[in-house]
């Protein structure tokens, strides 16, 4: 038998696992790891508790899913509206409004005398502009805007508020001009008010207020200014610009096109009124005007505007004039009127004074017309300087009894002395002897007169210029025929009465008078002036005869014009007094006084001319009051020009002779 052994003891240890073969079956599970895991919190049981269930998220994602799409929709279609379909129509409306187009203002050329100094001049402006659509209330965050910017440069552009008000409330416009051609200290006057709005504005605005900014469309746009550095003097030659810059008078008007020059265009992009750098700029440059240099010499020209200025004064007058003249050239150096104004400051001026009166102005020359008469007889051999004429108290002519300024006994006079007494009885006998008939001869002094330049314009082709009134011979009333030979019945500017006496001086030869000597374009070269027309009106002869017995009327103790005298220097000259054509009342009234003539008489160089119109104050005779002005201006000139003294003494001609010789 076998024998049974004792069961063994198992020692503890660690479990191993088993096989599938080694068990009785089905394998054991692994041992379980203690689980890191907080154990889960059981839910109390009892009658009350419920398991709490979350919805199920897709409906609303496919809610919010189908609206961003309808708004993505929404934007493609606008998209595509904007970019597509009204394409052209924003695109040409966001170019009007982000861009804006200026004109760039041409420099304008200056204006010169003959020495090259400045009697016109441009600086540098700004106009005042503005954007109407920025005072709108949506813009400005201000209701009222317009009224308060108005009230704000009023007094600073000197224009009235409510024009101001009325241009900053289009809000359909995008530009305004407010004010043109301010100073520079004007603009800065409104940067620094503008610096202090947009400051109170961006403190505002960080406050949570709205903003307003009330001159945060108002801006400059640089441009040039006329300016006058003498003020008044010359200027009735140069005339003055208007409000746009445009010549308006005299020179400015008549040369505004070669001193205006062409003006240029600016187009750029702007935000908020502010220029876009970035964005491009469309520039066609401006082109500067020429320079335009004068004939005139500034110094003469303030010595006979302040000669002639301060004689009207003394004599109460209306107005009075003084041409200087090369007598060799036409040029003038000198056309002063007085009163005269400041084109710097036009609201001071009378408008009766704002043209050039010396050219515009038209009245009977009176006895410095004589020469001409004298330059007929003698030229048509009807006399000489020494042929007798007897001139009687009184001489009846027609339907007319004339006298001399003075009454007399009957004077025996030289053609000469006639002239030197200025003798009207005397002139008119001497003039009849022009023809068989005083038709005839009536015929012939009009030729004359008409070739001196009378009753044509000078040549000056200058604004407003009269041409003077000579009716044709057979249209001469009965008086006429005998009032015009000693300077009544005719009339004429100052002008035309100073080429007179410039064509006697230059030997008999008119030379068209000229102010403008040349211009200097933008590329700095200088164009001479076209020489001027001359036309031979009487020979070097009886020009030379003339100048003999004009000497007469200055150097002789019989003549009428010896204040006129000047040391050192032959004078040859002509007094003139005539009734006065009074517009208002429609007759004579009062009188316009004069004085021509040259210098030196022996080799003429200047002629002078002065007339005053009706002088209400001392005396009225142009010997008088004129004479003096000549003496004065004629000096002055003389020096300026450094014209040497005469060389010799006068060849003194007879003034009268003895009855019976």
């Amino acid at each position: 038998m076998p024998s049974k052994e004792p069961p063994r003891r198992r020692v503890p240890g660690p479990a191993r696992p088993r096989s599938a073969a080694a068990g009785s079956g089905r394998p054991r599970p692994a041992a379980r790891r203690p689980s890191a895991q907080v154990p889960r919190r059981r839910a109390p049981r009892g009658p009350s508790a419920r398991p709490l269930r979350l919805g199920s998220p897709r409906p609303r994602l496919r809610l919010v899913s189908l609206g961003l799409t309808l708004v993505m929709l929404a934007f493609v279609v606008r998209l595509l509206q904007v970019q597509a379909v009204d394409a052209s129509a924003y695109a040409a409306k966001a170019e009007q409004n982000r861009y804006l187009e200026y004109t760039i203002s041409a420099e304008r050329g200056e204006i010169t005398d003959r020495s090259g100094i400045a009697l016109a001049i441009s600086v540098d402006a700004y106009d005042i502009t503005a954007d109407p659509k920025m005072f709108t209330p949506e813009d400005s965050k201000a209701p009222d805007a317009p009224q308060q910017a108005a009230a704000l440069l009023a007094p600073i552009l000197g224009v009235d508020a409510e024009e101001l008000t009325k241009k900053l409330s289009k809000p359909k416009s995008r530009y305004a001009v407010l004010a043109r051609r301010q100073t520079p200290q004007v603009w800065k006057q409104i940067k620094d008010l503008k610096s202090v709005f947009a400051e109170k504005a961006q403190k505002d605005r960080a406050n949570g207020g709205p903003g307003a900014n009330v001159l945060a469309g108002v801006f400059q746009e640089s441009t040039t200014k006329r300016v006058y550095p003498n003020g008044g003097l010359a200027a009735g030659i140069l005339g003055y610009v208007n409000a746009e810059g445009k010549g308006a008078g005299g020179l400015e008007s008549q040369l505004d096109k070669e001193l205006a020059g062409e003006d240029g265009k600016i187009k750029y992009a702007q935000s908020g009124g502010r220029r876009v750098p970035t964005a491009g700029t469309k520039e066609v440059p401006a082109v500067a005007g020429s320079d335009i240099e004068l004939t005139i010499d500034r110094d003469i020209q303030w010595a006979a505007q302040k000669a002639i200025s301060d004689q009207v004064k003394k004599s109460k007058a209306d107005r009075g004039y003084v041409i200087v003249q090369n007598t060799r050239t036409g040029e003038v150096l000198a056309m002063a009127n007085a009163p005269g104004f400041d084109p710097n400051d036009l609201s001071q001026a009378d408008a009766a004074s704002l043209g050039n009166a010396a050219v515009q102005d038209v009245y009977e020359p009176g006895s410095t017309s004589k020469v001409m008469s004298m330059a007929a007889v003698l030229e048509e051999g009807a006399a000489t300087p020494g042929t007798h004429v007897t001139v009687p108290n009184r001489l009846h002519r027609g339907d007319r009894l004339f006298k001399d300024d003075i009454d007399h006994a009957t004077w025996y006079l030289t053609l000469n002395g006639v002239l030197a007494k200025s003798s009207n009885i005397g002139t008119i006998l001497a003039t009849g002897q022009l023809g068989k008939t005083q038709p005839e001869a009536n015929k012939v002094l009009y030729s004359y007169l008409r070739k001196f330049g009378i009753g044509s314009p000078t040549g000056l082709d200058y604004p407003g210029e009269t041409p003077g009134i000579l009716a044709k011979p057979q249209d001469w009333s009965t008086s006429q025929q005998y009032t015009i030979p000693f300077g009544q019945g005719l009339s004429l500017n100052a002008m035309q009465a100073a080429s007179v006496y410039s064509t006697i001086a230059n030997g008999g030869v008119r030379i068209q008078p000229t102010l403008v000597r040349g211009t200097k374009g933008a590329d700095g070269r200088f164009t001479p002036a076209t020489t001027p027309e001359q036309t031979r009106v009487i020979s070097k002869k009886t020009a030379k005869s003339l100048a003999g017995m004009l000497e007469s009327v200055v150097g002789d103790e019989e003549g009428t014009g010896t204040k006129a005298r000047i040391p050192g220097y032959r004078v040859a000259g002509k007094t003139g007094t005539a009734n006065r054509v009074d517009p208002v009342r429609g007759g004579y009234h009062g009188y316009t006084a004069s004085f021509a003539g040259f210098a030196p008489a022996d080799d003429p160089q200047i002629t002078v001319y002065c007339a005053i119109q009706n002088p209400t104050k001392g005396s009225y005779f142009g010997g008088q009051i004129c004479g003096p002005i000549y003496k004065q201006v004629m000096e002055f000139a003389l020096k300026t020009l450094q014209t040497a003294p005469s060389g010799s003494g006068s060849a003194r001609l007879p003034v009268s002779f003895q009855p019976g010789e």
